[in-house]
């Protein structure tokens, strides 16, 4: 097998993966880099240009993994498509969603580039996409060869699929994003154990260390706690949330909390493309039982949507419980205004539920210390920090424990690691260099094809 890393600058951006098995041409994944913009931001796709394409299998639907499919889909009009069920059922708002976006940003940053695709392009793309079941066996046939295909469950978000492939004697397994521990809304990952001749795995983690205590229904009680705080000291919360996944997780965790009288009264505000995600969570629940989530709880809580007009630098003074994206607090989006008016006052509080890249305001905000000035660069704005900022490790990502477990387990003759920092895949290349002395160790280098 060759494998090309399409992903420009390595590291976590625009996840894609270029398989070349026996004489099939396999995508895995194509994303879109969250701090870049324009073609930047895209996989490089100049290895697949003169060559036939013959499948792209998508794990899950975060931006930085379908973020650039209706670009190679335009470049290869003949390739056909394949996700899990529920992946197959979202993948189309989160689509035209990311191309309102880039119409914004055109407008107001003057990106030539923008969009990258158009409305009417998603729809013509849709007709090629294939929803398939988790443990269906999927044959795949081309003309000179053939490949089974078994999606399986990988945690993470709705959808989120690991790949098994067996190719001839061959069988490969690419983890995606993966989270074996249940969430509210979704169950952990079921991966197959046993041998695989080849894992491509995640490292997300590799540099945050298992904490005792932290498990996830210990990290919700105590937001709850934090919650009540910040409210009755008279303060506003902020939780960024990724729109898909983290947001319908934190909904269900603050009805529950409310339903059994643990939540103090307050106003709830959520607006945005994770409360239209609500419906479909509600149908994946209904059609798939993949999930767990009903749409009435939003009716329940009461919940307002977020006012369209906040102004940079300007807190609304509420007394409110706010659940808006983005999770990693990017600029110009909603968590990124409202938190440049609350950071200011010392009785608010800011309380992240997942990764935040270092480089993210939202990172950035973690890594400040309380006093000091921290600079809203796209509102203009500098504030001192005196709200309260916390971390609550509520990742929709493996320890780096359990998936250095699994990927021991597999015996695998091959390691290749991806969608993880530097530090990241070092410490997962140290562990598996003692743990599976025999496993050829890969962390590629972007662009660069290597015979596995």
């Amino acid at each position: 097998m060759k494998l090309t890393d399409l992903n420009r600058d390595g590291g976590i951006g625009a996840n894609s993966l270029f398989l070349q098995l026996g004489e099939l041409n396999i995508l895995i994944d194509c994303g879109l880099h969250p701090k870049k913009v324009g073609r930047a931001a895209t996989p490089d796709l100049k290895p697949l240009r003169g060559v036939t394409l013959d499948l792209i299998i998508i794990t899950h639907c975060h931006l930085d993994h379908i973020g650039s499919l209706p670009v190679v889909m335009r470049e290869h009009p003949n390739t056909p498509v394949i996700m899990t069920t529920s992946s197959r059922m979202l993948i189309e708002r989160m689509l035209h969603n990311s191309a309102n976006v880039m119409l914004r940003q055109k407008e107001d940053e003057n990106i030539p580039d923008y969009p990258l695709f158009t409305h009417e392009e998603i729809d013509r793309c849709a007709k090629r996409i294939t929803g398939l079941n988790f443990g269906q066996v999927k044959h795949f046939r081309s003309a000179k060869d053939d490949l089974e295909i078994v999606l399986r469950p990988a945690g993470h978000v709705a959808g989120a699929a690991g790949v098994e492939l067996h190719h001839k004697h061959r069988a490969i397994f690419i983890t995606g994003d993966v989270l074996f521990e249940n969430q509210r809304t979704l169950p952990g990952a079921k991966f197959p154990s046993g041998h695989f001749d080849t894992l491509i795995t995640e490292t997300t983690r590799g540099v945050t260390e298992r904490i005792p205590g932290k498990e996830r229904a210990n990290e919700f009680a105590r937001l709850i706690t934090s919650i009540n705080d910040t409210i009755q000291r008279g303060g506003s919360f902020l939780i960024p949330v990724f729109a898909l996944g983290r947001m319908q997780e934190v909904l269900s965790v603050i009805h529950d909390a409310r339903k059994f009288g643990r939540l103090v009264e307050c106003p709830i505000f959520a607006s945005g493309l994770g409360m239209d995600l609500a419906d479909y969570f509600d149908e994946i629940c209904r059609k798939t039982q993949h999930i767990q989530f009903n749409r009435g709880i939003i009716k329940e809580l009461k919940i307002k949507p977020t006012p369209r007009k906040m102004i940079a630098g300007e807190d609304p003074q509420q007394n409110a419980l706010y659940i808006i994206s983005s999770g990693m607090m990017v600029a110009k989006t909603p968590s990124y205004t409202l938190a440049s008016g609350l950071l200011g006052n010392a009785r608010n509080t800011i309380g992240f539920v997942g990764y935040c890249d270092p480089e993210t305001p939202g990172g950035q905000l973690l890594a400040a210390k309380p006093g000091e000035q921290f600079l809203f660069e796209a509102a203009n704005v500098r504030v001192k920090i005196k709200a309260r900022i916390e971390r609550f490790e509520l990742s929709g990502h493996a320890d780096r424990e359990e998936l250095l477990e699994f990927a021991v387990q597999t015996g695998a003759r091959s390691i290749v690691l991806t969608h993880g920092d530097p530090d990241a895949r070092a410490w997962f290349a140290a562990q598996l260099a003692l743990q599976a002395p025999k496993s050829k160790v890969l962390d590629p280098v972007p662009l660069k094809t290597y015979q596995v």
